[in-house]
C-alpha cells in the first residue's frame, strides 16, 4: 500500500514550468495565443495568466468552478496567487482523487449542528461560538465544501481539498436562519440543512419562505431528514411487516417529493433521525435514488466510505474552540483504527 501510494504521488506531481530565458539570462515574458494556452493535453494544460487574474477566476474558466482553485495552487507548489506572464499548470482531471499520501489517506469530516442561541442545553450552540468556529476554519486553511461534492469524491470522480469539511444542520429550527445563516453568508460558506417536513412552518421551525430564500442563494442545500422524525429502525406497537415498509416509504420518499416540489431543488441526501438505519432503510433509500446518507457516528470519511452510512461528528454547545479543532479529522494513517 505504501509503495503504491508513493508511485501514485510521483506520477501525479506536476512540476512548475519555468518561463523561457532571454539572451541576457533573465526570464523573458512568455508569449501565448489569445486564450492564454501555451500547451494542452488530456490531463492538463499550461496557461499564461493575464493581469488581474486570480486562481479562482482561472479555475472557473478551465475547471468549471471557482472552488477548484486549490487544485491549481497544489499543482504549482501551493502558490497563493498567479503572476502575470508566469505559466501555470492547470490539471484538467482530478489529481489523486482519493487523497492518498505516502503514510496516510484523506478523510472528510461532516459536522453536525442542531440549534443556535444562548442557553437551552447542550444541543444549542451560541452564535458567538459558531462564528468563532467558522472563522477559524477560514483562517486556518480549511475548505467548507458542499455535501454533493462528497458524492463525486466517493465515486473517484473528483478530488477534494486536503482540509475539506462539510457543515450540516439537522431538524430545521428557525434559529439557523436567525443566528447561523448570517455567519455562513458573510463568510460565503455552503451548508446542508436536513429538515423533517412535518416540522416546517410550525412553532420554532423554519418556514417555507425562509427555506426558499436561503436555497436561492446557492449556499444552503435543503435535504431530507424524514417526514416525522421517527426512529426508522424502531417499529411502532403492532406495526406488521407491510405497514412498516409503507411507513419507510412515507418517511423516505415523502420528504423528497415535498421538498423538490416546494423548493425546485434536487433532493438526493438523507440524514437518519437519531442516526439509526437498518437493511430495510438502506434498501428503501437506494430504491428512492438517494446518493448519500449520514449517521451520527463521529469521524472522517475516506474515499472508500459507504455512501449511505457516512460518519458525521456532532458539535455541542459546550465544545470550546480546542474541542472543536480536535473533531476535525482530515486524514488517517494507514493501519490506524477508524
Amino acid at each position: 500500500m505504501l509503495a503504491a501510494a508513493t508511485l501514485l504521488l510521483a506520477a501525479c506531481t506536476a512540476p512548475r514550468i519555468a518561463p523561457p530565458m532571454a539572451a541576457s539570462g533573465t526570464a523573458a515574458p512568455a508569449q501565448a495565443p489569445a486564450d492564454g494556452v501555451l500547451a494542452r493535453g488530456d490531463k492538463l494544460l499550461v496557461y499564461l495568466p493575464g493581469a488581474g487574474e486570480s486562481l479562482r477566476s482561472i479555475a472557473a474558466k478551465w475547471l468549471g468552478s471557482e472552488e477548484h482553485d486549490w487544485q491549481i495552487a497544489a499543482a504549482n507548489g501551493d502558490i497563493d496567487k498567479p503572476q502575470a506572464g508566469q505559466p501555470l499548470v492547470v490539471p484538467l482531471k482530478a489529481v489523486n482523487p482519493g487523497g492518498i499520501a505516502v503514510d496516510r489517506y484523506q478523510t472528510v469530516p461532516v459536522l453536525c449542528y442542531h440549534r443556535f442561541g444562548n442557553g437551552g442545553g447542550r444541543m444549542v450552540i451560541s452564535p458567538a461560538r459558531f462564528a468563532a468556529q467558522m472563522e477559524w476554519l477560514v483562517q486556518n486553511g480549511y475548505r467548507v465544501v458542499r455535501l454533493d461534492r462528497v458524492a463525486d469524491y466517493l465515486a473517484g470522480q473528483g478530488a477534494l481539498p486536503p482540509r475539506a469539511v462539510v457543515v450540516t444542520v439537522d431538524d430545521g429550527y428557525e434559529s439557523f436562519y436567525q443566528h447561523a445563516w448570517p455567519v455562513l453568508r458573510r463568510l460565503n460558506l455552503p451548508s446542508t440543512v436536513f429538515v423533517y417536513t412535518d416540522f416546517i412552518g410550525s412553532g420554532q421551525a423554519l418556514g417555507w419562505g425562509q427555506l426558499q430564500e436561503m436555497a436561492a442563494t446557492g449556499l444552503v442545500d435543503v435535504q431530507a431528514h424524514s417526514k416525522t422524525h421517527r426512529n426508522l429502525i424502531e417499529r411502532l406497537p403492532g406495526e406488521a411487516d407491510d405497514r412498516y415498509r409503507q411507513s419507510l416509504e412515507q418517511e423516505i420518499r415523502g420528504p423528497r417529493e415535498v421538498l423538490e416540489k416546494r423548493l425546485q431543488t434536487q433532493v438526493r441526501h438523507y440524514a437518519f433521525p437519531f442516526g439509526d438505519a437498518n437493511e430495510q432503510v438502506l434498501e428503501t433509500l437506494s430504491r428512492q435514488r438517494y446518493q448519500l446518507a449520514v449517521t451520527v457516528t463521529p469521524g472522517g470519511n475516506p474515499f472508500f466510505a459507504q455512501p449511505l452510512m457516512l460518519r458525521r461528528t456532532m458539535i455541542f454547545g459546550d465544545h470550546d474552540l480546542e474541542a472543536f479543532k480536535a473533531r476535525l479529522q482530515t486524514s488517517r494513517r494507514f493501519g490506524a483504527e477508524p
